[in-house]
């Protein structure tokens, strides 16, 4: 699709025409391969997702360039000012702030959860969610500008958003409560999640229960049919991009039949990188760098709901709102799948490219049959 598209745009011949006479091969016809191959090489669109946003200038963090603070005395002597308000000020108060919120987070959904089930329990589990989820964010110095609100998903639907850090989580719940969808941990983020669950319906699943998708989408599907239940939010990327694209969008959340409700989050890379590299810092550690920025400046977009269209598939609904959501945030829509960030290319994939490789230049049995 990626080569039909480039081919088209540059209105340049992608497949070989085919006549009567059989196909010979020319020299000529590994030049396009070659420099589909270079191109890659030098810029691959993918991999680079899965590392932090480069920046024009820099931003006094040793982080995004370890060269920059020798270049002269007063750079270096700024650098230092800055890192002694960041760790000597800033990160003390904002991990008092980070073990205040979530303190309270576990000791009031837990007191919350003695309630009996009604308006009262449903009314003060959402203001303890919406105090404790600000904290949090006040914990990282997050400044969020809303948009569209009167977009914001109600009850009976599915949040779904494009997915760059495990902060995305308290980025929307502080602006309204939501049910969360997640495997069940354990140490502290267990004792989290159970504590959560006590005061609101979340859906949490067992290590086993994730791998059986007609059992996650029973117990989505059971969820959003009840509309006096927290709408459910969704990240369908299954991991974090650092931001500047959205990747492949995983159907299952698209075939439930809910309405979906898309919002796109943009965050500004200037004054601390957002993006959770998973595969190289563990969670501590990430937290403490994004406690140790500046600052973690985003704006999110509530995008109009959208529904299932008659002959749609779930693959192509899941490629519409991605599309959306994409747009508005300025992200770059990419067609690969985000598992690439951990797992080799499957073999069906290869098949295909070499599928289309071999239609490129033997042509198909359709400009067979006209020819």
């Amino acid at each position: 699709l990626i080569l039909e598209r480039g081919a088209k745009e540059k209105n340049h011949l992608l497949y070989k025409p085919y006549s009567n006479v059989a196909p010979e091969f020319e020299m000529s016809d590994i030049f396009y391969f070659a420099r589909r191959g270079v191109e890659s090489i030098m810029d691959d669109e993918v991999t680079k997702r899965f590392s932090a946003e480069e920046l024009e200038s820099w931003n006094l963090l040793t982080r995004s360039n370890y060269n920059f603070h020798y270049i002269s005395l007063r750079l270096t002597v700024l650098w230092g000012l800055g890192l002694l308000i960041r760790y000597g000020f800033l990160l003390p108060l904002r991990v008092t702030l980070a073990f205040t919120g979530v303190g309270l987070l576990v000791f009031l959904t837990s007191v919350v959860g003695l309630l009996p089930n009604g308006r009262m329990k449903n009314f003060l589990s959402e203001k303890v969610h919406l105090m404790c989820y600000r904290i949090c964010v006040r914990a990282l110095t997050a400044i969020i500008t809303y948009h569209d609100s009167e977009n914001k998903p109600k009850n009976g639907g599915i949040c779904v958003a494009n997915h760059t850090s495990p902060i995305d989580v308290i980025i929307l719940a502080s602006d309204g409560c939501y049910a969360m969808v997640g495997q069940i941990h354990g140490g502290l983020m267990g004792v989290i999640q159970r504590s959560m669950v006590k005061a609101c319906p979340h859906v949490w699943f067992e290590r086993s229960e994730v791998k059986d998708r007609h059992l996650v989408a029973k117990r989505l599907s059971d969820h959003v049919e009840d509309k006096s239940k927290l709408p459910i939010l969704i990240f369908p990327e299954g991991t974090c991009i650092n931001n500047t694209s959205v990747m492949m969008f995983k159907k299952g959340s698209f075939e439930i039949g809910a309405t979906v409700y898309p919002v796109a989050i943009k965050y500004d890379p200037r004054f601390g990188d957002a993006f959770w590299n998973s595969s190289k810092f563990g969670m501590v550690n990430y937290l403490l760098r994004m406690m140790s920025s500046w600052a973690i400046v985003c704006s999110v977009w509530y995008l109009p709901p959208m529904s299932r269209e008659e002959g749609e598939d779930a693959v192509q609904f899941a490629n519409r709102v991605k599309a959306a959501i994409a747009r508005q945030g300025g992200l770059v829509d990419l067609l690969w799948d985000g598992g690439l960030k951990r797992g080799k290319v499957k073999d069906t994939f290869k098949e295909e490219q070499q599928k289309l490789y071999s239609k490129m230049l033997v042509g198909t049995q359709e400009d067979r049959s006209r020819s």
